[in-house]
């Protein structure tokens, strides 16, 4: 038996119809070379034989003493959990996001445990597909990248190699290396991050120049002020999954044009994504959109865990140029890097908690509109940086699928794999019709950023 601490109850209360608080993934495989035509079949079979789920996918709620708890479910049924599907004839990426966008639009039963795996057939061209979905009280994203990691091999040869329900125990706990979601931010708000006392003076005094420097800014009257928008209205349940991946030497040529880093260039096409997007649509704001940013700020290669804020980054989204568009973001973002490089770990959490708060409690509750602080989330998080293989499989693309909720109905969640930045948007299918236009238009913005580096 294991209690859910404060934040993994969290989730379990946000979720609601049109509110599924589960994370998930999309992997894209090749066959190994000498794998015969219905190898996805058989490898259907070979899993249906791991039956020994090991930690957290052998647990379910139960409640003691009305407090949720996870515990061993005893009759797991694993045809349940894992699944094998066939994509629709003629079998290609549309049909394959279509099957993402219904299946991530599904709540998971609370009386089993909260997690699915999809093994995908159908796609031609000798490859296949996994989608996963596990709930986030159970894990957090990174976490579920760090175990999907675990699951892979670098050596194309390795074989009975085992799903991620069935993985190893651990001896040891490795620190965390990853991005926080925004759920892991509000969790600090609520809860560990009023422990450091000691860090409220300095904090305070950061946050007091964050606004007074805020309130130059003519676009705004306030850092809490993020325009009224289609994105940050109340939502359905069902929902809208696009893809793609950009080639991270693309990205890099632009970095070295303009002097800017790979996280730079690659909210300068989501912004380019939003502006063109809502343009279309008749709804840009006339004040540019701010996206919520994790960003790592680890100063050294040490083993401790990378010490981690949150930026609130303007988008720009009202500047036409994309180069003064992308310079403009360049210099915001490091501006914020600069504010955290004097500031302890301890006081960058505590900052962020205080700044994210006004934006906590309107997520939470509705009950203040004028509090909208950001309007989109655009999230980064690290993948393998070497081909990888899953018994003999090659790994050709992965691709993350977050959370939508109410006031925020779209999240731009992107990974890195090898040589590429693979993008995972997801929104409400209602809210925001023809998400999948939004990949043309990241595209869209990484051309011109490339044809004004070559000027």
């Amino acid at each position: 038996m294991k209690s859910l601490s404060p934040t993994d109850q969290l989730f379990l209360w946000l979720e609601k119809r049109q509110q599924p608080m589960h994370v998930g993934g999309l992997q894209l495989f090749s066959f190994p070379e000498d794998a015969p035509d219905d190898y996805v079949a058989q490898l259907a079979e070979q899993l249906r034989q791991q039956t020994q789920v090991t930690a957290p996918f052998d647990r379910r709620l139960n409640s003691r003493l009305g407090q949720p708890v996870w515990v061993h479910d005893e009759h797991l049924d694993l045809e349940h959990h894992f699944r094998f599907d066939a994509l629709p004839t003629p079998g290609g990426v549309r049909e394959l996001l279509r099957f993402v966008s219904a299946e991530h639009s599904h709540l998971m039963d609370r009386e089993r445990p909260l997690w699915e795996f999809h093994l995908i057939e159908g796609l031609g061209n000798r490859q296949f597909a996994l989608y996963s979905k596990i709930h986030h009280s159970l894990v957090d994203g990174v976490s579920a990248m760090r175990m999907f990691q675990r699951m892979l091999s670098t050596d194309p040869s390795k074989r009975n190699m085992p799903p991620i329900w069935a993985l190893p125990r651990r001896s040891g706990r490795k620190t965390d290396d990853g991005q926080p979601s925004l759920w892991q931010t509000i969790g600090q708000i609520l809860g560990a991050s009023g422990k450091q006392l000691g860090t409220l003076p300095k904090v305070t005094r950061e946050l007091l120049r964050t606004v007074n420097e805020a309130r130059k800014d003519p676009a705004y009257d306030s850092i809490f002020h993020a325009p009224r928008c289609v994105l940050n209205e109340k939502i359905t349940g069902s929902r809208r999954f696009a893809a793609q991946s950009y080639s991270l030497s693309r990205i890099r040529g632009i970095c070295q044009a303009f002097d800017t880093t790979v996280n730079d260039v690659v909210t300068a096409m989501c912004a380019n994504a939003l502006r063109t997007y809502l343009m279309n649509q008749d709804a840009l704001p006339e004040k540019p959109l701010i996206a919520m940013v994790p960003v790592s700020l680890r100063k050294d290669d040490s083993a401790e865990g990378n010490q981690v804020g949150v930026i609130l980054a303007n988008l720009h989204t009202d500047e036409p140029d994309p180069v003064e568009r992308l310079i403009k973001i360049h210099q915001g973002i490091r501006a914020a890097k600069e504010r955290y490089a004097n500031m302890s770990s301890e006081e960058i959490i505590n900052y962020t908690a205080m700044l994210l708060s006004p934006a906590a409690f309107h997520l939470l509750t509705g009950l203040a509109p004028k509090w909208q602080t950001y309007n989109v989330v655009i999230s980064n998080v690290p993948g393998p940086k070497e081909t990888s293989y899953w018994n003999g499989a090659k790994l050709e693309g992965m691709y993350p699928v977050s959370i939508a909720m109410d006031r925020l109905a779209l999240n731009m969640t992107l990974t890195s794999y090898n040589d590429q930045v693979e993008f995972g948007l997801i929104g409400c299918r209602r809210t925001l019709p023809s998400l999948q236009r939004m990949l043309d238009y990241l595209e869209e913005g990484l051309t011109e950023l490339e044809q004004a580096a070559a000027r």
